[in-house]
């Protein structure tokens, strides 16, 4: 049993490794859901060639992790094929059965485990803390915490159509700052190949199909996104408008941002 033991002690800490990996990896401003991905990629030594790969390895930081990801996947792989071997080597069909129930249960309590978002939080608080202690020279930041993300302010992508509001119009025209808004960057696709504009301006004019990235309320930006040309737009506008303002009016009352 010991050798069964010791393969689950080799997935536990497989797994807060990974975990590890992959917080550092959203702290370097990586979206959660690519950041776990790639973090097991680099774990399993699966390395998957994809535009988000191409992304993160152009990154020093990025690649200093993923580099010792991939440094202790090797070895925890290894130690645990050799370990899970050993736990059923030369048993009979009744240990083997009960090892294999024992094996099952484990499993099930670590994937538990990994799933359960109160302990998602609590590692990376105190990972976040390990990091900034241990490891101060890579220089990690919470962007979700640094953006908001967490106080209903979200960074999204909007496509902007034929009939939309914005749709031939400048940036200085729609005042969307008014709204609580704010773009950020536009990718837009000229001669069959994609532009990213990572300044713009009041005067940059927004075209079909141009795909903005802004920052904003997510309950704007998602209005913003359905939002068509004509009066009902504008009038769409100015009830977003004084729904900031209202907003700047509890912010000032209460001191502070909310």
């Amino acid at each position: 049993m010991i050798a069964l033991y010791s393969f689950l002690v080799v997935v536990i800490f497989s797994v807060i490794v990974v975990r590890v990996g992959a917080i550092a990896l959203e702290l370097t401003g990586v979206s959660p859901q690519v950041a776990i991905f790639q973090a097991q990629s680099a774990f399993s030594g699966v390395g998957f060639t994809t535009s988000e790969s191409e992304i993160i390895v152009s990154h020093p930081l990025r690649r200093r992790i993923l580099r010792t990801l991939m440094l202790l996947g090797s070895a925890g792989l290894t130690s645990s094929i050799a370990t899970l071997i050993l736990a059923f080597a030369g048993q009979s069909g009744a240990t083997a059965g009960i090892r294999a129930i024992v094996l099952a249960a484990g499993l099930i309590i670590i994937f538990i485990f990994v799933r359960s978002k109160w302990v998602y939080r609590g590692m990376k608080r105190l990972i976040v803390r390990a990091l900034d202690k241990w490891a101060p020279r890579l220089r990690l930041h919470d962007y979700e915490a640094i953006l908001g993300l967490d106080k209903g302010y979200t960074i999204s992508q909007i496509r902007v159509r034929e009939d939309s509001w914005m749709s031939g119009r400048k940036l200085e025209e729609l005042k969307l700052n008014l709204e609580g808004i704010t773009i950020l960057a536009i990718r837009r696709r000229e001669n069959g190949k994609e532009r990213f504009m990572g300044v713009v301006h009041g005067k940059t004019m927004i075209k079909p199909g141009d795909v903005l990235i802004c920052y904003g309320r997510e309950c704007v930006e998602e209005a913003l996104a359905q939002r068509k040309r004509g009066k009902e737009g504008n009038n769409q506008h100015a009830k977003e408008v004084q729904q900031e303002q209202k907003l700047e009016q509890i912010r000032k009352m209460q001191g502070g941002f909310d």
